[in-house]
């Protein structure tokens, strides 16, 4: 049976904030209008009906006894059942994941007040919420975008789960992995393995930022980063093997509550010089001090939710992007077959 979880459409649009490439582990099935996806340990699937989201568990490794404890934690009324506790578990668990509490349309209004440009990609772009992802599968799933694209991303990332993490359960056939514990990236054989698995020089920086994950104290120290002002966690990130500006903000911004974080890639630079500060037009490289610049604009224009807002024109331009270049393909000349 379906669960329901009230969410207008206007709040959540699914398909731009689970395609635009914040996460890589949710699949559409265009013929049932379904999204089937993985994150806390658990098969989720999902679908929009009028005002609602509704959403099944396929599977889960998290069981009763975690969840209750997990649920006494917000002081249940006296005599709640294991199965309400499992129900309001889970829902809330997907109210965190999609940002749920934080009304959007109130802040699409703002922003497009302060911004003709977002106020014109809000209309098409509209209900695009910032994940709330987990910090370790937000990490290595970034290591593994650079230099990269969607789809190649999707298939390491799931070469990842299937040779590290734990199987959540078996839909026709197919089985489900969970994203792999840091301890069990950080062995030295790692590297040779995921190498052999087409990870290139990828496989060193994962195996390496696992080890020094550990050494500096796992899930403890990336909550002493969500605890941190928003550079000082940056930096701390760029501490680790491969991380540079660019990967750091990502993980900032999607997995570690810092909204206001703002990833500079050469979209966003596109974005900024052709739109906001015509000064840096034609350069050939973001250089430390462009890239600050032009996050620093943002956050001047957005506030505390930059990053957030940013994405919104950042899936406007790509979408512009996209079907220009699909124009251009259409309209290349065929050439003339020799006789």
């Amino acid at each position: 049976m379906w669960c329901k979880l009230m969410c207008g459409r206007r709040e959540l649009q699914l398909m731009s904030t689970l395609s635009g490439g914040q996460s890589f582990r949710w699949t559409y099935n265009k013929e049932t209008d379904e999204w089937t996806g993985i994150f806390s340990k658990t098969v989720w699937k999902i679908k929009q009906d009028n005002d609602y989201l509704l959403y099944k568990i396929m599977g889960s490794l998290l069981n009763d006894i975690h969840i209750q404890n997990e649920h006494d934690k917000t002081r249940p009324k006296e005599g709640t059942s294991i199965e309400k506790a499992s129900k309001d578990f889970f829902k809330q668990l997907l109210e965190n994941y999609f940002r749920l509490n934080l009304n959007l349309e109130r802040y699409y209004k703002q922003w497009a007040v302060q911004d003709k440009l977002f106020k014109s990609a809000c209309e098409q772009f509209y209900g695009i919420r910032m994940l709330n992802q987990e910090p370790v599968e937000n990490l290595f799933s970034f290591i593994c975008s650079q230099n990269n694209h969607i789809s190649r991303i999707s298939s390491m990332v799931e070469k990842l789960c299937t040779h590290y993490g734990e199987v959540i359960c078996e839909i026709e056939g197919r089985k489900y992995y969970a994203f792999p514990e840091v301890g069990n990236l950080a062995e030295t054989k790692v590297e040779s393995e995921l190498r052999d698995l087409g990870f290139g020089y990828r496989a060193k920086f994962i195996q390496k930022s696992a080890s020094q994950i550990l050494e500096w104290g796992g899930d403890t120290w990336f909550q002493s980063l969500q605890e941190m002002k928003y550079k000082d966690a940056k930096q701390e990130l760029m501490k680790l093997h491969g991380i540079g500006p660019k990967v750091a903000d990502c993980i900032c911004l999607m997995s570690l509550n810092h909204l206001e974080a703002l990833p500079v890639d050469t979209h966003v630079y596109q974005i900024a010089a052709q739109n906001y500060l015509p000064h840096l037009r034609g350069k050939k490289n973001v250089t430390e001090k462009m890239y600050a610049e032009i996050g620093d604009h943002f956050r001047s224009l957005f506030g505390d939710l930059a990053g957030w807002a940013h994405t919104v024109l950042f899936c406007a331009d790509l979408k512009k992007f996209q079907e220009k270049t699909t124009e251009d393909e259409c309209n290349v000349p065929k050439k003339k077959r020799k006789k």
